[in-house]
């Protein structure tokens, strides 16, 4: 029995093989869409894009179109072609702006730039595309099912965002860039007031503060001090038991002293 019932899955393959070559060469649009829709069915995406490129030049305006083009973007997306998924996901939101589809498209064509952003450390212009995809899909469909997945995105990409900025003014002080250093922190801060990286933030302003004041020229060093000992304060404001706080108070210390110098 077992022997008949993998002799059928073979015909039933090389059947399925034969068809779809068969429909390749096939001049016969309705034959070749007739294969394509079976490929798609059947989960062979890579096969079906092949029947679909060919079709979609010429099925535009018929009837079975709508159903066509949504399959085209679908079986980009199941195989993570993901420009060309959202390339054609807005194509057909834009073609078929009343199908019962258009908002899951919507919302395919905004996720399939997100699949595209890199990891935070890379150039994050994919990253900055995607947010401004599914954005656009949330304005557009405030009340869609999909709204928490494309929050839940939004999320994740603004995150790696924030990750990169932290970690680009964190550079400037590990160069000993102090003054890029400190107008990095105070940009990251007000771009992004509720980070988790906050508490980090504010150390490392304060050291790149502290660092730049006690290695200045007498000229510049009481107005630089002066920088730091407002960057220590608001580093104990948001947390007075910061775990920098034995290194923030023996750094504070130093300014301290050292301004005294200044008020003899």
């Amino acid at each position: 029995m077992k022997k008949i019932v993998s002799l059928l899955i073979v015909v039933a393959l090389f059947c399925s093989c034969s068809d779809y070559q068969k429909a390749l060469k096939n001049d016969d649009v309705a034959a070749k869409f007739e294969v394509a829709t079976k490929m798609y069915e059947a989960g062979k995406y890579s096969k079906a894009i092949r029947l679909f490129e060919q079709l979609a030049p010429t099925y535009r305006g018929k009837p079975q179109a709508e159903k066509l083009f949504y399959m085209f973007s679908q079986s980009y997306y199941k195989t993570k072609q993901y420009y060309l998924a959202g390339y054609q996901f807005e194509s057909f939101v834009s073609g078929y702006p009343r199908s019962e589809k258009v908002q899951e498209a919507a919302f395919l064509g905004a996720y399939s730039y997100s699949k595209l952003s890199p990891v935070y450390s890379l150039d994050q212009t994919d990253t900055t595309k995607a947010l401004e995809k599914l954005q656009g899909f949330i304005d557009m469909y405030p009340n869609s099912e999909y709204i928490g997945q494309a929050n839940d995105a939004v999320k994740i990409l603004n995150g790696k965002l924030e990750k990169k900025a932290y970690e680009n003014a964190k550079g400037y002080n590990l160069i000993s860039d102090y003054k890029s250093a400190l107008i990095a922190f105070d940009n990251f801060i007000a771009d992004f007031p509720g980070t988790p990286f906050k508490e980090d933030a504010l150390f490392y302003k304060y050291d790149s503060a502290y660092k730049l004041a006690i290695n200045s020229v007498p000229a510049k060093m009481q107005e630089r001090l002066n920088v730091a000992k407002v960057a220590y304060g608001n580093l104990i404001k948001f947390k007075s038991d910061t775990k920098y706080k034995e290194k923030a108070e023996e750094m504070n210390a130093r300014v301290e002293t050292d301004l005294q110098k200044f008020t003899k």
